[in-house]
């Protein structure tokens, strides 16, 4: 049965979602220049600091006491205690607590925390801030998304051969997903202007929607790497899909967002597709 919310109930969730990514981006400026305390989860390229996790918890805490009926599902959270990813109708919030955590270990800045709410399975808020840069972009279902205030629009470029593009190398070293990303590299860098990489799943889909690149792919993300930013670029023009062409799944982990369908059934058929498996 689904939940209904509303709209001054909605207002409150983005309003704390705006003031957890605030006080999350105190906590990852003042570490941002110190010397981190770093380990890794899944390969030695998956890295966690105890910023991520101290980020999270404070976050999970305000949520968990202000909402005490809502889902919580957090990179941290999962990594740490295998908590279920199961997405239900009731309010979830999905965070990452760090997007980007290799950039934040080499104080490189485009560092992000990450916030979507859903609410019947579907993202109705985004909230994406880099506060080593102050940059904050959000975004309500239905009311357009916004970089510091400033109303957002996607590119108008519907040829990939005009496009910029992003892809990542992603954390796992496993030799047949390697190999498929490196194919796919090649194939999407000599059919485009060229590609970029910033580090961080929720900054990728809100350059598209700031229209700085016009499409990205990637596999082996998470639910809390896109479930922000792919409403951010949703709201400001663009669409997101799976790596298919298929209606985007967030726990499927994997997708690719551009500023037009055109561009992404240009992508499509030029990639090797892998299964990731689900969150």
């Amino acid at each position: 049965m689904s939940v209904q919310i509303l709209d001054h109930q909605l207002e409150d969730y983005f309003n704390t979602a705006v003031e957890l990514a605030k006080k999350a981006g105190q906590k990852i400026k003042e570490a941002f220049y110190k010397e981190k305390n770093v380990n890794t989860k899944q390969s030695a390229a998956d890295l966690v600091t105890e910023t991520d996790q101290a980020v999270e918890k404070m976050v999970q805490e305000i949520i968990s006491q202000k909402y005490p009926t809502h889902k919580f599902i957090g990179e941290e959270t999962v990594a740490v205690d295998g908590s279920s990813c199961t997405l239900t109708d009731d309010p979830t919030w999905i965070v990452d607590p760090i997007d980007g955590t290799t950039n934040f270990v080499h104080s490189i800045p485009e560092v992000s925390f990450s916030c979507g709410i859903t609410v019947n399975k579907e993202v109705v808020i985004g909230v994406v801030y880099v506060p080593i840069l102050d940059q904050m972009y959000t975004a309500k279902k239905g009311q357009g998304s916004f970089f510091n205030g400033q109303k957002l629009s996607v590119s108008s470029v519907t040829e990939l051969k005009q496009a910029a593009l992003i892809m990542e190398g992603g954390s796992s070293r496993d030799p047949d997903i390697l190999k498929a990303k490196l194919d796919n590299l090649r194939n999407v860098l000599t059919a485009s202007h060229g590609i970029r990489a910033y580090g961080s799943a929720a900054i990728n889909l809100c350059k598209i929607a700031s229209g700085i690149c016009e499409g990205y792919v990637e596999y082996g993300i998470h639910c809390w790497d896109i479930a922000a930013g792919l409403l951010i670029l949703q709201e400001a023009g663009g669409v997101v899909k799976d790596t298919t062409g298929e209606e985007v799944d967030i726990m499927r982990r994997r997708i690719t967002g551009a500023c037009s369908v055109n561009i992404v059934n240009q992508l499509v058929p030029l990639l090797t597709h892998l299964d990731m498996g689900r969150d």
